[in-house]
């Protein structure tokens, strides 16, 4: 009889410690879809919200900017033909408009950006995927990838005029020096900061080669990545920039950069002042439209955008 009472007894213990092991674990599901419903509510905000969150704060500051801008003018800070009043520019603004060349001085500059910027990508990419993967690689060209991400893009231009000529080639070549290594330099940086066991576990799996890279790699990497990506756009528009204020050529169009080096010329702040404004607007624009909302759904696809 105590030998089966203790036996009841151990049956009625394992028993309740399984009991106990469920209710942990439906505690931490309960947990987990909580997380999950707040995280739904989080993301569905009302329009006021999203227009107090997230236009009020931009529309605040650019007419904070405007009215310093207008009262330096009213104190006669500087002469007109240094500092042109708000109203001055807009004005050039709305001739430029008017006259058709607005869109023109926009199109040639963002056209030649995005293409270069696409080659830039087409280039980084496999080349940060090799960089990382392969030691000897890393060894030898990595510091190199560091120091022309550091070398300003402006020192690309006088030996590309001189290579290429004066054509879209040059603008192309300086745009690809400037934003291959920090595209390829994010890349390496995504794949250092993925797990070893998930690389592991793709190879067990059988994903190796392209495809371990197409399923494992990058995903994995996709926060550097991106941010590489990012800082590659910014360092194609800059190049692109120093590029267009240096060389100098009726064959190539008048792009934004052209334009701000021949209002310098001809002494026109004002259209000085439209240059650096529609430079400023397309570098927004861009991260706008198109890192903002991949941003976005990098953190909602790792569950993260109801922590940002």
């Amino acid at each position: 009889m105590a030998s089966t009472d203790t036996g009841v007894d151990t049956e009625k213990d394992g028993s309740t410690a399984a009991e106990q092991n469920r209710d942990a674990y439906g505690l931490v599901g309960l947990e987990a879809g909580l997380d999950a419903l707040d995280s739904v509510q989080s993301g569905r905000t009302q329009l006021r919200e999203t227009l107090i969150r997230k236009v009020l704060p931009p529309v605040t500051a650019v007419a904070l900017v405007l009215i310093v801008w207008q009262l330096l003018v009213w104190a006669n800070v500087a002469p007109d033909y240094k500092l042109p009043a708000p109203s001055d520019v807009w004005g050039e603004v709305s001739d430029a408009r008017v006259q058709g060349t607005l869109l023109d001085y926009i199109w040639t500059s963002v056209s030649r950006g995005l293409l270069g910027f696409l080659l830039a990508l087409a280039v980084g990419t496999p080349l940060g995927l090799l960089v990382a993967r392969v030691a000897f690689v890393r060894a030898a060209i990595g510091p190199i990838l560091s120091g022309l991400q550091s070398l300003p893009s402006v020192a690309w231009v006088p030996p590309a005029v001189i290579w290429l000529g004066l054509n879209d080639k040059m603008m192309y070549a300086v745009i690809l020096l400037g934003a291959v290594p920090s595209i390829a330099n994010g890349l390496v940086a995504g794949i250092d900061q993925i797990p070893p066991l998930f690389l592991r576990a793709g190879r067990t799996m059988g994903a190796t080669g392209l495809r371990g890279a197409w399923h494992i790699v990058m995903p994995g990497a996709l926060p550097g990545y991106l941010a590489g990506l990012k800082q590659g756009w910014a360092f194609s528009w800059r190049s692109l920039m120093a590029a267009e204020i240096i060389a100098s050529s009726p064959d190539l169009g008048v792009g934004l950069g052209q334009l701000l080096e021949n209002e310098r010329n001809n002494s026109s702040m004002p259209q000085v002042f439209l240059a650096i404004f529609l430079i400023l607007l397309v570098g927004i624009a861009i991260d706008l439209l198109i890192f903002s909302p991949l941003k976005r759904w990098v953190l909602r696809s790792r569950g993260l955008l109801a922590t940002r």
